[in-house]
């Protein structure tokens, strides 16, 4: 192959111009890494040795015969190699005579839509390629989507592989035309449409005879005169603290970054989420103070007053940053398994994270048409408008104000795991407006009069376990001891309360956190309550101890192998499952999470409901719930 001529390394800095972010995305196949390899090339920023490997590489794994594959150039990981796709970001860092690039190649796969977002998030423009062949697929209204709800605005279309359909403008300017009409829907008006073809290079880095039709920028030119920006809001100064600075008793600073604006010596700045003030005394860095620091800066400041800022905090200047715990927000799904509302989560808003609760949707977008879909779960890639609520309140402003305070990210509670990612559109009212009120009678003077502790006696294990049968007799003794108590059974509550929910996963999720939240006021009450739920998911029984305080929850696995309890089968529905009529039966078509540490076992192959009965009355006595019985 023929080698263009390489840069000497090491240019003078002063001579750079900006840096812009940018990503590149599309369908499997549609030619990113390629594209990136090409611009690298032909850009002339490839070392003599890169370009050895690059050509040992091609040979080795390449797809182009005796030509450079310029996809290894990126393709960086084994298994892309193997299966020629990008699976993992790929981040590039180049440089030209006009300006500074970051490029992310992220993967066309939608089951790695998570990557996508990744490289997204701190993007100022958008390459979106597209076969030639194919025209506008899924995959390119989906990342259109998600670009446009991650807040960029500069976007340009690579109409790829040309060259397969012999350079005919006829394709290039349907393909155009389609696009732009889908794009003004977003409100993206201003969308760049680039006719190329990676492989031979055409309109990557100059602009080719091979489209004399074609009369707008190349590739690299566009990329050249797009916008950069440092991600940091205009507007009044904030930084968000990310580490409390003490590294002896005389001095005391909070380290973090200005988000926005300039801060300065004097500024009268308020500590989020509260409403503490007090004065910047010092701007401090590791070349000495500093009077000021501008949007992007990391430092350290220390306050004229001593106040209880912690990791998370934010010191806003003016009245921009709120504080709240519930809003709307745009939400995209990025696991495997579905978002499942009701259901417990983590998430990470800057350097906080908290418990993290979406409910069900309003309404799922659908990334082709924009039509607001009825939606009672997300899955993995679909995006959604949703009410959200966290444990506690967290400095905050619209995504469309603050990439950084206005975004979140959602993790799953045990493997920690990213699952979602969220755009804040606006605080629900009803986080100021709505305060739990105190009452004069409360559990304590209940406890009182009752002369024993309350506390939820949560029943779980499979259908025909014994659960309803053993709760039965556990309060029939309760009862007869004087105990104030009340029964929660599955079968009763969906004749009511919840009668709207059906059987799959999410109505399961959904059932239970009515019943745990039901618990816990009849907790408030005073009273012993007796749960009897399949309760088939950890995440939701943990869900109901953590609604009330320790030692007044007491989980108890009825633990019956699958074998018996379809042997007895009272009500004839593992059968009913067996032969298809029933789904989503837990056991034979949807799972049972047994507890892993459970306050008592009961073991019924092994006992009678009699004398399980007396474990749990023994249970409670040991938890000290029955004190003066």
């Amino acid at each position: 192959m023929t080698r263009p001529n390489t840069l000497p390394p090491g240019r003078n800095p002063e001579d750079r111009a900006d840096l812009l972010r940018f990503l590149t995305c599309g369908s499997v196949d549609d030619g990113k890494s390629t594209l990136i390899g090409r611009l690298l090339y032909e850009s002339g920023l490839l070392h003599t040795d890169q370009l050895d490997t690059l050509a040992a590489d091609s040979r080795r794994h390449g797809t182009r015969g005796a030509e450079p594959d310029f996809a290894l150039l990126v393709d960086g990981l084994a298994a892309e190699r193997e299966q020629g796709i990008t699976i993992d970001v790929a981040y590039r860092f180049f440089t030209t005579e006009r300006r500074r690039f970051i490029v992310a190649d992220t993967p066309g796969h939608e089951q790695y839509t998570r990557n996508m977002v990744t490289g997204a998030s701190t993007a100022d423009a958008a390459v979106i390629l597209l076969d030639a062949r194919k025209g506008l697929l899924s995959q390119t209204y989906r990342h259109t989507n998600l670009v446009a709800l991650l807040g960029i605005r500069q976007i340009v279309l690579a109409v790829n592989k040309l060259d397969l359909v012999g350079y005919s403008r006829e394709v290039f300017e349907r393909i155009s035309a389609e696009y732009r009409a889908f794009a003004a829907e977003l409100g993206i008006t201003e969308v760049a449409c680039i006719p190329i073809s990676a492989v031979e290079g055409t309109n990557v880095v100059t602009r080719s005879v091979r489209t004399p039709w074609y009369e707008g920028q190349s590739l690299l030119e566009w990329l050249e005169s797009a916008e950069a920006h440092d991600g940091s809001p205009a507007g009044p100064a904030h930084l968000l603290v990310q580490w409390v600075n003490r590294p002896d008793g005389s001095f005391r600073g909070f380290s973090g970054r200005v988000l926005g604006g300039t801060l300065r010596q004097g500024d009268r700045v308020r500590v989020r989420p509260g409403e503490q003030e007090s004065v910047v005394e010092r701007i401090v860095t590791m070349d000495g103070e500093l009077a000021e620091a501008v949007g992007g800066s990391a430092v350290t400041v220390v306050l004229a007053d001593e106040l209880d800022v912690s990791r998370g905090s934010v010191l806003a200047v003016g009245t921009g940053v709120e504080a709240a715990d519930a809003f709307q927000a745009h939400l995209v799904w990025l696991d495997e398994h579905e978002m499942l509302p009701g259901r417990r989560y983590l998430a990470k808003f800057g350097a906080r994270t908290v418990g993290f609760t979406a409910e069900r949707p309003k309404h799922r977008i659908d990334v082709r048409t924009q039509a607001k879909e009825a939606a009672r779960t997300l899955r993995s890639g679909e995006i959604c408008v949703v009410n959200v609520r966290i444990d506690e309140p967290v400095a905050y402003q619209p995504y469309r104000l603050d990439r950084d305070l206005g975004s979140f990210i959602v993790l799953d509670r045990v493997s920690n795991r990213t699952v979602g990612a969220g755009m804040i559109d606006f605080a629900l009212r009803r986080s100021a407006n709505v305060r739990w009120q105190a009452v004069t009678v409360d559990k304590r003077a209940r406890t009182t009069r009752n002369g024993h502790r309350p506390c939820v006696v949560w029943f779980t294990g499979l259908s025909g376990a014994g659960k309803s049968t053993i709760a039965d007799l556990v309060e029939r003794r309760l009862h007869g001891l004087g105990a104030h108590t009340f029964l929660l059974d599955g079968d009763n509550v969906r004749h009511g309360l919840n009668s709207d929910l059906g059987f799959t996963e999410a109505d399961r999720v959904e059932n239970i956190r009515r019943i745990a939240e039901v618990a816990a006021l009849m907790v408030q009450a005073g009273l012993i309550v007796l749960v009897s739920f399949i309760s088939p998911f950890g995440a939701e029984r943990a869900l109901a101890r953590g609604l009330v305080e320790a030692g007044e929850f007491c989980e108890v696995y009825v633990d019956t192998p699958l074998e018996t309890a379809e042997r007895r089968d009272p009500k004839g529905l593992y059968a009913r499952a067996r032969r298809g009529e029933l789904v989503n039966f837990t056991g034979i078509d949807s799972p049972y999470e047994p507890p892993a540490e459970p306050e008592l076992r009961l073991d019924t192959t092994r006992s009678s409901p009699e004398q399980a009965a007396e474990e749990v009355l023994g249970t409670l006595r040991g938890l000290g719930v029955l004190d003066t019985y």
